[in-house]
């Protein structure tokens, strides 16, 4: 489980007259890097302390990671229900599969939506042309909860290409507005509650505001930021508060995410299982073992079983 660390009292703004709403960072979160095989993830959501931010329920930095030739990521087939998952890359590809017959390379930049309603399996690994020389992956995955109407919709897999992604310009900080509205700018890629997905690039010494939320957080992928009186160090999540105008400041050249959107209520979650309620978890588990999910189109021999 991450490490998590209350905000310190003497970094409030002491001059507020809401202390409540002075502080600009309510939870620090530390990720614990997990080795998978020389493919290192920061797991960053969810935590015992805080399960989600906004409808956003997990939260993976993957990489960067070296492959040599020959070698790369490779996911056997696995289910997912009553969420959806994003992968947006930094570096590297990973190739797509799922049981609708999707088969999509996801390239730096691109915006990877994949909607699992009612169930849903995939694989990521890479392409030959990819493994056959050494490379590089290095990206974010995250796994958004579905309102409780929309846990069973039919799955779905939606992908955007870099180009289609809203970039803008704030007091110099290029931004791209990945998902949600920010900045005067709309991202094209669908949502189901309201979402905030926003990548920005500063230099040490630049700032800029928060976008409003519900509940937000900024992750730091590289560099150094200070939100009030607390410093975000590198791979560490700040879930915000909601004091209005809060700004982020770089004190190195940062790559941040920020994220959020509306609270949802209470999600339970087991393995690569989201949903409202226990029994339909309990369901997908035995549905899993029976292997009476759909297949992957053209990856149908292997899958992960279900950890006992």
């Amino acid at each position: 489980m991450s490490t998590l660390t209350k905000h310190p009292d003497e970094a409030y703004d002491q001059d507020c007259s809401e202390p409540a709403r002075c502080k600009e960072v309510e939870l620090l979160i530390e990720p614990r890097d997990r080795d998978l095989g020389g493919f290192s993830v920061r797991r960053v959501l969810p935590t015992m302390q805080r399960r989600m931010v906004g409808p956003w329920i997990f939260f993976d930095h993957m990489g960067p990671a070296e492959f040599p030739a020959g070698e790369g990521i490779n996911v056997r087939p696995h289910p997912h229900i009553n969420l959806a998952t994003v992968t947006y890359l930094f570096e590297g590809e990973i190739l797509h599969r799922d049981s609708l017959g999707s088969l999509q390379p996801i390239r730096p930049g691109d915006v990877n939506l994949m909607v699992a309603g009612k169930g849903i399996t995939h694989s990521e690994r890479e392409r030959p042309e990819v493994t056959e020389t050494a490379h590089r992956l290095h990206g974010l995955q995250l796994w958004l909860a579905l309102p409780e109407e929309d846990e069973e919709i039919d799955p779905a897999f939606y992908h955007y290409p870099d180009a289609d992604i809203p970039r803008v310009e704030v007091n110099n900080v290029p931004i791209r507005v990945i998902m949600g509205s920010a900045y005067g700018e709309t991202s094209p890629v669908k949502v189901f509650a309201d979402t905030l997905y926003v990548e920005a690039h500063l230099k040490a010494g630049q700032s800029i505001s928060v976008p409003e939320a519900d509940e937000r957080a900024v992750y730091v992928a590289a560099g150094e930021l200070r939100a009030g009186g607390t410093t975000i160090p590198e791979f560490a999540m700040a879930v915000l508060s909601d004091k209005p105008g809060l700004e982020l400041t770089a004190t190195r050249d940062a790559r941040i995410a920020i994220v959020g959107g509306e609270h949802l209520g209470k999600r339970y979650m087991e393995w690569n299982f989201v949903s409202s309620r226990r029994d339909r978890i309990e369901q997908a588990k035995s549905e899993w073992k029976a292997q009476t999910f759909p297949k992957v189109v053209g990856d149908d021999e292997e899958f992960i079983p279900l950890p006992e």
